[in-house]
């Protein structure tokens, strides 16, 4: 443990698996005391609980479904009653539907939007009841609001530009308070919604400058660095974490 978060209080929404996963290990290995939401996962959490606490940090799972905001909000409220305050919030949770225009379902996609979207701005809404001076908030988006390189995304591309121009806004709405805001956009990273030997993979490798799909720490290694004191200066930033998938 490096303490560089060390009496820190950060929340990582759909934090059981994949990206959050990896986001949680590394705030925790960086002093942060951990609070992570799940849905349908409770095995994962509660495992990836006791890996923080048997390296002598400190983590909280806490059951919410990221597409509900009454739960969102509940969750968020948890946290503070439980450790007394929120530094950092990093909205993790989201959900990808792949489908040329009119084949996803309407049902699909207002989860999609509630998951990526709506779920995302109560969560950062509760949270900054509860945050003060030097406040972190980091969104995963994902690198199509840059470069989308094949079809049947459209819809989640339209969630992931959603996540970048709220942040945009929120610079604006927090930086009297100083708190931060910024966004960290994946690209081809291998997890339960993207594997390696999924649907659209034939088409990302070849892509990849790096040669190789990204893995949960490369990104967590991004969001510890801009809840960390050394991006103080750094809000409104876009940090596209892709191997070059989008050069």
């Amino acid at each position: 443990m490096t303490n560089s978060l060390k009496n820190k209080v950060a929340i990582v929404t759909g934090g059981s698996r994949g990206i959050g996963a990896a986001i949680v290990r590394r705030l925790a290995a960086d002093g942060a005391t951990v609070a992570l939401t799940y849905h349908a996962s409770p095995g994962k959490a509660e495992t990836l609980v006791s890996e923080v606490q048997a390296s002598g940090g400190k983590a909280k799972a806490i059951q919410a479904d990221a597409g509900n905001p009454d739960q969102v909000r509940a969750a968020v409220n948890d946290v503070f009653e439980a450790f007394g305050k929120i530094d950092i919030l990093v909205n993790n949770a989201g959900i990808l539907v792949l489908g040329n225009p009119g084949e996803v379902t309407s049902e699909d996609y207002q989860r999609m939007l509630a998951v990526n979207v709506t779920g995302m701005v109560a969560a950062t809404e509760e949270a900054l009841k509860h945050m003060g001076q030097g406040g972190r908030i980091v969104h995963i988006g994902s690198n199509v609001t840059q470069y989308v390189g094949f079809g049947t995304i459209s819809l989640y591309t339209l969630t992931k530009g959603a996540v970048s121009g709220y942040t945009r806004g929120l610079v604006r709405d927090l930086g009297p308070r100083g708190i931060t805001v910024n966004t960290v956009q994946p690209g081809p990273v291998e997890t339960d919604m993207n594997p390696i030997d999924g649907p659209v993979a034939e088409v990302m490798l070849p892509r990849l400058a790096v040669g190789r799909y990204g893995q949960g720490k490369d990104i967590a290694g991004a969001v510890a660095y801009l809840v960390s004191h050394e991006a103080d200066f750094v809000t409104g930033a876009e940090l596209l974490v892709d191997g070059g998938f989008s050069a």
